[in-house]
């Protein structure tokens, strides 16, 4: 399927488009309805189909809290994610989505599809390192301003410029005025910002990572202890993912794994901050060592019980990046952090 662009494209349309696409091409299709809500006649049988924009758990979740009787028969999005996908087939509503990925069951309408790659959808504004160690300290707190954004990231006056130019280019940050004291910029929707952040966060995951052995059943207790040793010998480290969330904002019943950021660069730099602390590479250890991501997690990273973490929004993209437990200890947390 070729990439088509949805600049200025409807919702409505992008909706009819996206259930076009996976139909059978002997299906007949006719159609009416508003921007978001679309009524397709099927083969003479009356659908209606509902954007839900780019397909976050969150937002499937907002609908599906709604009255039972103004359901959709099937929900649309950009590209729904794997718990979005599993809320919406136990409410027994049929989904589709930009990739072709569909799951349909409806008295005269079935459709499993699997889709293709996200990467054949319209490619994202790039977002780089700096793009993300901005877009980290603003959904930090950090106010949207280019003496702000610098002093929170220590990156460079022009790189931060350039960073809060490609974040309003999104229409994520928005400005009251073009110049004067009413121009200053701020997130229009924390939870767009976040959520475009979290996907860009996962494509620039650091690809090079060490896997080690991680002593005791407590792993918050032994990677504290790891990291005291690392800390007294200057190396700066952070936990993410599942055993962060278990400090921040408890959601899973067990957690037998952890994820930490440290300052290195390279496999053999790995290797050496795992020696400083009495570590060996161990294949399929509990302990994964990675370089830190952007500035920012490491220079807004705070001590929580014994633990050093990385700012919470860095928390929320490791964790929808290990599957729907993940996806939903992901959301709680941002239920915690910002209230539901």
């Amino acid at each position: 399927m070729t990439p088509v662009s949805t600049r200025d494209v409807k919702t409505g349309d992008r909706a009819r488009r996206a259930l076009a696409a996976v139909l059978p091409r002997t299906a007949t299709t006719d159609a009416d309805g508003g921007d978001s809500d679309v009524h397709l006649i099927v083969n003479g049988v009356r659908i209606r189909v509902k954007w839900v924009g780019e397909g976050e758990l969150w937002q499937v979740r907002r609908l599906l809290a709604g009255d039972p009787g103004l359901l959709p028969d099937i929900v649309a999005a950009r590209l729904l994610s794997p718990g979005a996908r599993e809320a919406l087939s136990k409410a027994g509503v049929g989904w589709v989505d930009e990739t072709g990925a569909a799951e349909v069951s409806l008295p005269r309408l079935v459709i499993s599809r699997s889709g293709q790659a996200p990467r054949a959808l319209e490619r994202e504004p790039r977002w780089n390192r700096s793009v993300l160690a901005v877009a980290e300290a603003l959904l930090c707190g950090t106010a949207a301003t280019v003496s702000a954004t610098t002093r929170a990231t220590g990156l460079s006056a022009a790189s931060c410029t350039i960073a809060l130019r490609t974040i309003t280019d999104q229409g994520l940050l928005t400005a009251s005025a073009r110049r004067g004291r009413a121009s200053g910029r701020r997130v229009e929707d924390p939870d767009r910002l976040l959520d475009a952040y979290a996907r860009a966060a996962a494509a620039a995951m650091p690809k090079v990572s060490l896997t080690v052995g991680l002593p005791s059943r407590d792993p918050v207790g032994a990677l504290a202890e790891v990291g005291q040793r690392w800390s007294q010998r200057g190396i700066a480290w952070a936990a993410t993912g599942t055993i962060a969330a278990a400090i921040l904002a408890p959601y899973l019943t067990s957690v037998s794994t952890a994820d930490v950021y440290v300052d290195a660069d390279t496999y053999p730099g790995l290797e050496s901050v795992a020696t400083a602390a009495g570590l060996q590479h161990l294949e399929g250890g509990r302990l994964t060592l990675r370089p830190f991501p952007t500035v920012t997690s490491r220079r807004l990273a705070t001590t929580e019980e014994e633990l050093r973490v990385v700012p919470w929004p860095r928390v929320f993209a490791d964790l929808r990046a290990i599957g729907v437990r993940g996806e939903e200890a992901a959301e709680h947390l941002r239920e915690v952090v910002r209230g539901p």
